[in-house]
């Protein structure tokens, strides 16, 4: 007997899930969720219990609804008219019209005066508001952070020499051509009576135009973006092999993911978006990047393992970016599963099942095996019906950069996600500070596409520069807007970076004189994509200490090259080399430098060598070891020696090199070292216990017969992170 599922018949009935499911209770039919299975004979039973609530539902309307009571025609009253005679009769008749019509032409005339003040009223606020708005818009310059003296001079509309002048007058020496600050900035305008408004015009412009181009009418059903996330080792690129049956694992370092992958599938003859990002605890920022451009977040969570630290992780990225998420419970089929332990471990985490009375979907699976990852598969499906996702295959194109990187042979590449409207060959584009034109697209897969529609992942080549992964991409129509917007906001970026290096305060002078035996360690650091970079460099950054910091002085992506090396050699730093190589001309100048350049797989390997290498520049720590101890019987005084002190060795052994505790009753009255060890008239290296000698402190003659000395050496263990 063939079955169907709750959510199944919701929607073939058009009611809620939740409402079918009362009504099965009511029935006596026990059912779990909306994926729970029936048999066709309740369909039958539904739809009698349907029908019967409509006739009941239509009867109570109709004996609701009163009858408007039938008015009876009345035949019209004449008019009495007092019986007169003609004359008067008609001059009566006269007089009443004449009065009607003097009584409608004064209240036509009072009506329109009326009308003529309170357009006079309206028109002059009307006016009043418009100057106010045009003066205040006057008032108001909207230019970028960082703009030239000369541009705002051309917008305030004074000379150049004028406000150099007045620059002048605060104690700032500037050029014609310098950019200014934003305080500098503000500083000039309100002497001349403006204020300014900080926006990158071209750029808003841009973003306000591609949406404004967004049609509603236009709008059709798009393509769920999928991320998988959990745990390292959880088993998220073995789940999203089984799905595209191809070995997305073989081609990763180590067994772990390294980049954010992205991939499409078809499945049931729809698509999906699959994006797979890193467990490892490096990736942070990698995986909030790939809870931001998603729409449903699949959350992998061993059996056997349960719910650790990147599972929390990434159940806070998925909440903060308000995703729904549909938890996927892999490895059951190893002998120490424990699902029962998985779905207590979230409920912690307030991720309610849904057997659990909660609204988060689960399915229990083996990626091993692909039990389960059918019925996996059609939660993501309803899922995405639910969320009714819609694009504009025709508005201008709008996406994210998911990961970019420089390959040799094809230049910049970047992975993008489709937003909106679809991306062609040969279309202008603006991403980050950068501007090109496609030149070639690329599905996951190498295979050449002439178009990308909406939620779709596409590799882009054309790009004039690495973006950074996160960075908007919109096309544009003419290529000339893009460059010169991509070079103003390169200028900007520069700008600041120069200021934020330059910028130094007293109380950070101050901090840094203080803070004197702080050590560095400076890195240059290549890798093969952007997010590869900024994950090395945040790892890097939580291994800082108070005494050890990691200091990089470059980070770049691809290949090591010879002014790599130049900047090592002169900075005395160590160049990481993840995930790429080292060209030709600078690997024989490594030769002739004798930098140390390293290279890495394996992220978590070079986090182990850069904390090595840190824990060689801690200070070691001091420890004391006692070694001995002796009595005073005797002071004797010697010339051009001083005060020795003729003692007796009770315990252990006492070096020429040993420190040294005056101790006088129970009191530490001094604390030095040895100036002098000797045994009758010769000069000892080591005295042992049971034997007399005759010791002198440095910078202490005030030693007494009975004080005990007590002799100990200082060694230094190395200290680790």
């Amino acid at each position: 007997m063939t079955k169907i599922r709750v959510y199944e018949l919701s929607k073939k009935y058009g009611i809620s899930s939740q409402a079918l499911i009362k009504i099965l209770v009511k029935e006596g039919i026990v059912v779990k969720s909306h994926m729970s299975a029936v048999e066709e004979r309740v369909e039958t039973m539904l739809m009698q219990n349907l029908k019967r609530v409509k006739n009941d539902s239509t009867k109570k309307v109709v004996k609701n609804i009163k009858k408007p009571k039938e008015k009876k025609w009345e035949k019209p009253k004449k008019k009495k008219i007092e019986k007169t005679d003609g004359n008067k009769r008609s001059l009566k008749v006269k007089k009443h019209k004449k009065e009607a019509a003097q009584k409608a032409v004064k209240e036509s005339v009072r009506r329109t005066l009326a009308k003529m003040e309170v357009t006079r009223k309206s028109k002059r606020r009307k006016r009043k508001k418009e100057s106010e708005e045009i003066m205040e818009e006057e008032n108001v310059l909207k230019l970028p952070e960082y703009s030239t003296l000369s541009e705002i001079a051309r917008h305030i509309d004074v000379g150049p020499t004028e406000i150099i002048k007045t620059c002048m007058s605060f104690g700032l020496m500037v050029t014609l051509n310098q950019r200014l600050d934003s305080d500098t900035m503000m500083l000039i305008a309100d002497k001349y009576g403006y204020e300014i408004k900080f926006e990158e015009v071209e750029f808003d412009e841009l973003v306000k135009k591609e949406e404004k181009q967004i049609d509603p009418e236009r709008m059709v059903h798009r393509a769920p973006v999928v991320t998988i996330m959990g745990h390292v080792d959880h088993g998220k690129t073995s789940l999203l092999d089984n799905i595209c049956e191809r070995n997305v694992i073989a081609g990763e370092k180590g067994g772990i993911t390294q980049h954010i992958g992205a991939y499409e599938v078809e499945i049931n003859k729809k698509n999906i978006s699959f994006i797979d990002t890193p467990g490892h605890e490096a990736f942070t920022a990698m995986r909030a990047r790939g809870a931001q451009v998603t729409d449903i977040v699949v959350l992998v969570v061993a059996a056997d393992d349960g719910v650790m630290s990147q599972t929390v992780e990434a159940i806070n990225h998925a909440k903060a970016a308000d995703v729904p998420i549909v938890v996927a419970i892999n490895k059951i089929d190893v002998p120490n599963a424990s699902i029962e332990k998985v779905k207590r471990e979230l409920m912690e985490h307030s991720l309610i099942l849904e057997e659990y009375g909660g609204d988060v979907m689960a399915a229990e699976i083996s990626a091993k095996t692909g039990e389960g990852i059918k019925a996996l598969l059609e939660m993501i499906l309803f899922q995405a019906e639910i969320l009714e996702l819609k694009a504009d295959p025709e508005a201008m194109v709008h996406g994210t950069v998911i990961e970019a990187r420089k390959e040799e042979g094809r230049g910049i590449v970047c992975t993008v996600l489709m937003q909106q409207g679809t991306l062609r060959v040969a279309d202008n584009f603006l991403v980050g500070d950068y501007a090109g034109r496609v030149k070639a697209m690329l599905d996951e897969r190498g295979n050449r596409i002439e178009t990308a529609p909406p939620s779709t992942p596409v590799i882009v080549m054309g790009s004039n520069g690495i973006p950074q992964a996160g960075d908007l991409f919109i096309q544009v129509e003419e290529e000339k807007t893009a460059r010169d917007i991509a070079a103003k906001r390169r200028q900007i970026r520069r700008e600041k970076e120069r200021r934020i290096e330059s910028k130094i305060t007293l109380e950070d002078l101050y901090d840094q004189i203080q803070a004197g035996e702080i050590k560095e360690l400076p890195l240059i650091i290549k890798a093969d994509t952007d997010g590869s970079v900024g994950a090395l460099i945040d790892s890097f950054e939580n291994l800082d200490t108070e005494e050890v910091k990691i200091k990089a002085i470059h980070v770049g992506v691809g290949m090591v090259n010879e002014g790599d090396i130049l900047l090592a050699s002169a900075s005395n730093a160590v160049i990481i080399a993840f995930n790429t190589g080292i060209t030709p001309p600078a690997a024989q100048l490594v030769k002739t430098e004798k930098v140390d350049v390293r290279f890495y797989e394996v992220i978590y390997k070079a986090i182990e060598d850069i904390k090595a290498a840190m824990s060689g520049l801690l200070e070691p720590e001091i420890i004391e070891k006692d070694i001995g101890e002796a009595e005073v019987r005797q002071v004797f005084g010697v010339s051009k020696v001083g005060v020795v002190a003729g003692s007796f060795v009770k315990s252990g052994e006492v070096t020429r090199d040993a420190f040294v505790r005056v101790v006088r009753g129970e009191e530490i009255i001094f604390e030095g070292v040895i100036s002098s060890l000797k045994r009758f008239k010769d000069d000892v290296k080591k005295v042992n216990s049971g034997f007399e000698c005759g010791i002198g402190v440095k910078g202490f003659d005030e030693v007494e017969e009975g004080d005990i000395l007590r002799f100990f050496i200082k060694e230094e263990k190395s200290r680790t992170l």
